[in-house]
């Protein structure tokens, strides 16, 4: 349109008669429109353009200091969540592997705790797009936020620290993740990645929302950080462990605790005060709210596995151990550790399930080549042989009532769900696709199953680690399948029960190779 008006208004001269100093005059007014917009471009420093997103009450603004290397982002909206955002967003179009950092500082008096400060990734300027960001809120929370598809609803991982003085977001192949800085300006991985797949090019950039809409919320970004994550083979990259606890009610997740060593398979008290998980043959337990593990004492157990479990009045402990014979074996020991006493003098046994009374345990054993679901006393004695289908039976995990067992099995082709009554009676297939799904935990109340599914990619009789993943949640009424997350797990991810006492969280273990 600019354009468009010059050339009117050169048309109107009487240069017109002169041709040569109209096409002069003409070089001079497009040099100077092209100048412009470059000058116009450098106003925003790293970024092309922005936008209000979403329709706020209130006109948002950016400014960028080249001076002082700072962009100051003033946005209004009623909030970034549900299937709708209103924003203020600073954009640039790019694709493939990236990272954007920077830090944040709120430069206008807290109005709403929940306002956002955040750096993002989005499919497009509609506000239902889908997107990830790192949004640091105006009470200090720090989470990842994202929509896995346009109008889907938003699910967020929180960090387990706030207030961080810099953050960085990174898309690298289908798994989006979160870096924090303290005080000391590192950044580390924050845990909690998640997948989700973004169409090239998309959107990167900053953005503000007030959560109020009669409000104008003002942050200054600086030190901002554009860079390209080059591709490097898994074998060159190390583990990254992330215990993360997930809403049954929201399915938003919050990390409880990150490492760089190889952690599985969380258990959670009766109490609900404490998670207990595997480490290197080890136990350690870790306060709910996060803190710093505390190795409990096995004695000469130093080959425990990912098998492992608390007893009904959270006076106990059972674990599979492989140090005495090499295979795994099942003991008992008080639950703030001790000597393991053994329960199963034959293995491999690997242990899954403890009655609601406390006195048997369910556990899959090989005996003669085949898996297959055994029942014995906790106390030792005879074992009772379960299930006798060809292949694997595996994962076996009591129903509250006492009523059932549900473990995977493989005898239809692929890993699916099942459950029988306690003495192997009755058994009935729960699951039907074409994944293979394993590790099926009942709630405390009953209403829900929770498992982990393998894609076709993995055989049936195999959940190794280090491949993408689904938790998934069925109503155990209506059978109705929910998506719970997506990530990068597997063997590890939730071997064994895991939900909170009250049946409102699930503990898990997610990995990234970073």
């Amino acid at each position: 349109m600019r354009v468009l008006h010059y050339f009117d208004y050169l048309n109107c001269l009487e240069i017109n008669q002169n041709p040569n100093m109209k096409k002069n005059l003409l070089i001079i007014v497009l040099t100077g429109i092209l100048f412009s917009a470059f000058v116009q471009g450098q106003e925003l420093g790293l970024f092309s353009g922005s936008i209000d997103i979403g329709d706020p009450k209130l006109a948002g603004n950016a400014e960028f200091d080249q001076a002082e290397n700072t962009y100051t982002i003033s946005g209004s909206g009623v909030n970034m969540w549900f299937d709708s955002d209103e924003l203020h967003y600073v954009w640039k179009k790019m694709s493939g592997d990236l990272s954007i950092a920077s830090n944040i500082e709120w430069m206008t008096e807290r109005v709403d705790p929940h306002r956002k400060a955040c750096l993002i990734i989005r499919q497009s300027l509609e506000p239902d797009a889908a997107y990830a960001d790192v949004a640091v809120h105006g009470d200090g929370l720090t989470s990842i936020q994202y929509r896995e598809t346009d109008g889907a609803v938003t699910r967020e991982v929180q960090a387990n620290s706030t207030s961080p003085k810099r953050v960085r977001i990174e898309k690298e192949g289908e798994y989006v993740s979160m870096s924090i800085a303290q005080d000391d300006g590192k950044l580390k991985s924050s845990g909690g990645s998640f997948k989700l797949p973004f169409k090239e090019p998309f959107y990167v950039g900053l953005g503000v929302c007030s959560h109020n809409a009669e409000a104008l919320e003002t942050a200054k970004f600086s030190d901002v950080a554009i860079e390209k994550i080059p591709k490097r083979p898994d074998s060159l990259k190390q583990l990254e462990s992330t215990l993360e606890i997930i809403s049954v009610s929201s399915f938003d997740r919050k990390v409880v605790h990150h490492t760089q060593s190889h952690i599985e398979a969380p258990n959670w008290s009766p109490d609900g005060k404490t998670l207990i998980f595997n480490s290197k043959g080890l136990l350690y337990r870790i306060p709910v709210q996060g803190g710093n593990p505390e190795l409990i004492p096995t004695d000469f157990a130093e080959r425990i596995n990912n098998d492992h479990g608390i007893s009904p009045d959270g006076t106990k402990l059972v674990i599979s151990d492989q140090t005495e014979t090499g295979k795994s074996l099942i003991y008992s020991m008080p639950i703030e550790g001790g000597v393991p006493k053994k329960i199963t003098p034959v293995g491999p046994s690997y242990w899954h399930g403890w009655s609601p009374d406390g006195n048997t345990l369910a556990y899959c054993a090989e005996r003669n080549g085949n898996y297959d679901i055994y029942a014995i006393p906790l106390q030792g004695g005879e074992e009772i042989r379960l299930t006798t289908a060809e292949g694997l039976d595996d994962g076996p995990d009591y129903s509250p009532d006492g009523q059932y067992i549900y473990f995977n099995s493989e005898r239809t082709g692929t890993m699916q769900i099942w459950r029988m009554k306690t003495d192997g009676s009755d058994q009935e297939q729960l699951t039907t696709d074409e994944y293979n799904d394993w590790f099926a935990h009942p709630s405390p109340d009953g209403k829900w199953i929770v498992y982990v599914t393998f894609g076709t990619d993995v055989p049936a009789g195999s959940h190794p680690p280090n491949k993408d993943v689904i938790l998934r949640l069925m109503n155990l009424e209506t059978k109705e399948v929910q998506v719970m997350a997506k990530l990068f797990g597997g063997q590890g991810t939730i071997n064994v029960p895991s939900w909170s006492p009250d049946s409102s969280k699930v503990a898990f273990v997610s990995y990234q190779l970073k």
